[in-house]
């Protein structure tokens, strides 16, 4: 909580949950993200959060942008970033999307396959493809599927096939796992890219970056390490993997960006219990997941929440959403302590809400408005 979003909150008048972000903290990380990987390029994932005051600060400051569709593409040339500080790196893209950002400008394509890199050649000649390999997210709060990436072992056959048809086969990524808390996540990752880049040269093939990812989290909870720890070891496992020849490197930062800036007020709808000896309540706010903590899914990430009645006993409490859907309930299987005090219409501040809340928000289930979002 900054002095300026409670400032904001105080003088705020309207009814129902919002999402505040304050740009300040959105600079602070930004700056500390660039002195603690110096010669790294930040590539703000801006499927975080897409606000344009968002994207205009990080384009003034200088940031590159990871955009998943076209519409992001948009927005960001908009915002006043160039077409040359942009990466598609979605790797499942329509070809007529490939062919718009071409016309866009974008250079700059991820793959996963030999299929994607068919439609990049066709409608994107002479541009850069790197390729995008599996990883565990061992570590990771929000692990990542199988969804996005190849084998490591097949990426050098991708990224072969983009060279011969006119490509170039740029370099290697991957994704160590959203909310990652293991600073040497990266060194297993980097290891399979490095044994990529010997493959490709016995090919005749050499490759120049490595796309770290994302995986920088917010502070959900306390001991999360700081950026520093990350560039530290992340310098440490470049220099073990790939000795002096260290390639160019990306990092795609999005929770870690601006997750801790925006901080989502909700108020207590109903508090009750389903039996007389129920020892758990169930505290109903005005959002769930489908007003925008779509992340608490399984539970997999644990917002902090403050309360006006902080410091008072707590009991343990099932807090869920106002819809008429059955899934919409945050935390159940793991229930949250939450002041006995706590009474209906007390408002409650939900931390670290900054990113992925205000775009899977849903625009009228049940009726209930999208999350409003101010940028202060």
């Amino acid at each position: 909580m900054t002095d300026r979003i409670r400032k904001f909150l105080r003088r705020r008048r309207e009814d129902g949950p919002c999402l505040v972000v304050d740009l300040e903290v959105i600079r602070d990380n930004y700056l500390a993200f660039a002195k603690s990987l110096p010669d790294t390029r930040v590539y703000y994932a801006v499927k975080a959060n897409p606000a344009p005051e968002i994207l205009k600060l990080l384009a003034d400051l200088g940031s590159s942008f990871d955009t998943a569709s076209i519409g992001e593409i948009e927005l960001v040339l908009a915002a006043g970033a160039t077409a040359d500080r942009i990466s598609f790196g979605n790797t499942i893209k329509k070809e007529k999307d490939v062919a718009r950002a071409y016309e866009l400008g974008v250079r700059l394509f991820a793959a996963d396959s030999e299929a994607e890199v068919e439609k990049i050649g066709r409608a994107a000649p002479g541009s850069k493809v790197f390729c995008r390999i599996l990883c565990d997210g061992s570590g990771a709060e929000w692990p990542l599927s199988r969804k996005f990436g190849c084998a490591p072992e097949m990426a050098p056959r991708v990224l072969e096939h983009a060279h011969r048809l006119g490509l170039v086969a740029y370099g290697i990524s991957f994704h160590v796992g959203s909310q990652q808390n293991d600073v040497k996540a990266w060194d297993k990752a980097l290891a399979s890219a490095s044994a990529i880049f010997r493959d490709m040269s016995e090919r005749g093939i050499n490759l120049a970056m490595v796309n770290l990812g994302g995986g920088f989290p917010a502070r959900l909870r306390p001991n999360v390490p700081k950026v520093q720890d990350y560039g530290r070891a992340i310098f440490r496992a470049l220099r073990k993997h790939f000795g002096n020849r260290i390639p160019e490197t990306i990092i795609e930062p999005g929770r870690g960006m601006v997750g801790d800036a925006g901080i989502i007020e909700a108020e207590v709808v109903l508090i009750s219990k389903k039996s007389d000896d129920d020892n758990v309540r169930w505290v109903y706010l005005d959002i769930g997941k489908f007003g925008g903590l779509a992340e608490t899914m399984e539970e997999a990430i644990r917002y902090p929440i403050r309360t006006p009645k902080d410091g008072d006993k707590t009991a343990p409490c099932i807090i869920a959403g106002p819809t008429c859907d059955s899934a919409d309930v945050l935390y159940e299987k793991t229930p949250y302590p939450l002041p006995v005090s706590l009474e209906i219409g007390d408002k409650v501040l939900i931390e670290a809400t900054g990113a992925y809340t205000t775009t899977y928000s849903s625009v009228a289930f049940n009726g209930f408005p999208p999350l409003k979002s101010y940028v202060i």
